[in-house]
């Protein structure tokens, strides 16, 4: 990392002047200091990327000064630098957050090389930094609202908590934007957040997702893999559309929370996991347990802490507030100009009752942004369903059977969008196996919205 700033806090004016010579050859820039508190008010008032910090000093020691630089600027890296170290020196300055510890005489090859991997973990910690903000600015709960205020309220009480959650909600209305809040609130917000639809998995194939499997585990396991509940370990698991979950993953689901260990397919060893379960669904799970479709032992387990999030029909005093959201959020993804919504476009979108809820909203202002070019959305541009019948239009058809596959295709898409395109849900509706109408939609060309 050329032109990086370094600063050299040595009380030996050899030490120094060679450092200094060595590190300007490579094009850092340099600057030394005899005494630590010249270091860290230079420091305080310059800024540094690295700091090469003497243990022993006049005054202060090093590890004062370490302690000080650290209270200024805890991501700046120190290496620590001495003749007479010793193992309890060492582990001193590392608790207090040294990057790593150097013995006199230095090597000059090392001094380099310390030096470079520790500007390259910086550089790489900023980036995750930086990530995890842009990641969290894509997760906010938008609404001023009765119910949404209340919701936020919730939130903020249980996420830092351990408990169990299970979220209810239509499909649309933001049931994962809450679980990753959840997250994000909690202690455990610096480690992975794994989620996993339970209604967009085959069945043979949901539980090597959850507990992952060893190679040779069966045909097509050609190597190990690590399933979502090893994968958050200390960190948090997002069980969406549990209620689409089967009978026999959900007995293994429920040894795993009661015991907090799993094997892997495959495997004879036992793996120990912390993991905080979240689940999500859009069914009424004591529905579910009377027809026998969901464990009622599971559901205690889950249903710790209940939450319902609101339909969007529900909360429409949001819909100008997030209309807003979105419109900001896609123009600085698209790089297009800001537009903004006619008082006449937001009372269209306030009449319209929104069964997609808030994702539908999303995703109609992403269209708008991308296809309007006027800086202003007209009443005309919001194009909204017809709440005339789908089938009013005359279509005329050369056979009985054209006819049939006709209608059939465009009830089976109407059922598909009404219930968010969960094929379980949706087969069910139509009183159907899910296998039978996954060879509809193939037969019929129809695709997966996502």
């Amino acid at each position: 990392m050329k032109n990086a700033k370094i600063l050299i806090i040595d009380d030996e004016l050899g030490v120094r002047n060679s450092l200094k010579g060595i590190l300007e050859d490579e094009s850092f820039i340099v600057k030394d200091f005899e005494k630590g508190e010249d270091g860290v008010r230079a420091f305080q008032r310059e800024g540094y990327d690295l700091i090469l910090l003497d243990v022993w000093l006049p005054g202060k020691d090093g590890l004062e000064i370490l302690k000080k630089v650290k209270e200024i600027d805890e991501n700046c890296p120190v290496i620590m630098i001495s003749a007479h170290g010793t193992i309890e020196t060492a582990v001193k300055a590392t608790k207090l957050g040294a990057y790593d510890f150097l013995e006199k005489p230095l090597s000059s090859e090392k001094v380099i090389l310390t030096i470079n991997n520790a500007l390259k973990q910086k550089k790489l910690e900023e980036e995750v930094s930086l990530l995890r903000d842009k990641i969290k600015a894509k997760y906010v709960l938008v609404g001023e609202s009765k119910a949404i205020k209340k919701l936020k309220e919730l939130i903020d009480y249980v996420a830092p908590t351990n408990g169990r959650v299970l979220i209810a909600g239509e499909n649309g209305t933001g049931k994962e934007l809450v679980a990753r809040l959840i997250h994000e609130k909690s202690h455990r917000k610096d480690r992975n957040f794994a989620e996993i639809n339970c209604a967009a998995i085959p069945e043979d194939l949901i539980e090597s997702e959850l507990f992952g499997y060893v190679k040779g585990a069966f045909t097509n396991a050609l190597k190990d893999k690590k399933g979502k509940f090893l994968l958050s370990d200390g960190g948090t698991l997002f069980l969406d559309e549990i209620g689409d979950m089967s009978l026999k993953t959900q007995a293994k689901v429920l040894r795993v929370i009661e015991e907090q260990k799993f094997e892997p397919l495959g495997s004879t060893e036992q793996i120990f996991i912390d993991t905080r379960i979240i689940a999500a669904t859009n069914k009424n799970l004591e529905e579910e347990i009377k027809k026998g479709s969901f464990r009622e032992d599971l559901y205690f387990r889950i249903n710790v802490i209940p939450i319902c999030v609101p339909p969007l029909r529900e909360r429409k005093e949001d819909i100008p507030l997030l209309s807003e959201y979105f419109l900001d959020l896609f123009y600085k993804e698209y790089g297009r100009e800001k537009k903004i919504l006619t008082s006449e476009a937001i009372d269209i979108l306030m009449n319209y009752n929104w069964p997609g809820n808030v994702r539908e909203l999303k995703n109609l202002i992403e269209r708008l942004v991308i296809m309007v070019r006027e800086t202003k959305i007209t009443e005309k541009e919001i194009l909204l369903p017809e709440r005339k019948s789908e089938y009013s239009e005359r279509v005329d058809f050369l056979s009985l059977q054209e006819a049939k596959d006709f209608y059939e295709k465009e009830f089976i898409l109407r059922k598909l969008k009404e219930n968010g395109w969960n094929i379980s849900k949706t087969a069910e509706i139509l009183k159907m196996e899910r296998s039978s109408l996954y060879k509809k939609m193939k037969a019929y060309g129809i695709s997966i919205e996502r």
